[in-house]
């Protein structure tokens, strides 16, 4: 009988959609980042955890769509990686995350964002 725990792992396909890659990192980040917040900051927590997570599921979404379904998934995921800046900059200002990790993470968002710009916009690239 098949192992499923082999059996699952093994059969997630590679994705080489650099932006949602690069997303996911940075999301993994966030989330390692926020795991130990104080009770306080608990919803910007929370806040962080779903725009980081649409992120990459929004440019992934919009990589299988076409026309302006597509194009719709990619301002979403844009402006959520907007949105997961405000909160990095929210938490590492009140001092409740490590302000390098923090950092870190923001310079990833920021390029998703760069690269989610230049689907928006492919005749401008």
């Amino acid at each position: 009988m098949n192992n499923p725990e082999v059996t699952m792992h093994d059969s997630q396909p590679e994705n080489d959609f650099i932006a949602c890659t690069v997303a996911v990192e940075a999301a993994t980040i966030v989330f390692a980042l926020v795991k130990r917040v104080p009770a306080p900051f608990r919803s910007l927590a929370d806040q962080i955890v779903r725009a980081a997570s649409s992120v990459a599921a929004n440019l992934n979404e919009g990589n299988g769509r076409f026309g302006r379904d597509r194009f719709n998934h990619w301002r979403i995921a844009y402006g959520s990686a907007k949105e997961v800046d405000t909160f990095l900059r929210l938490l590492s200002g009140a001092g409740v995350v490590d302000r390098a990790q923090a950092k870190m993470a923001s310079d990833l968002f920021d390029e998703v964002r760069a690269m989610t710009w230049r689907l928006l916009h492919p005749k401008e690239s």
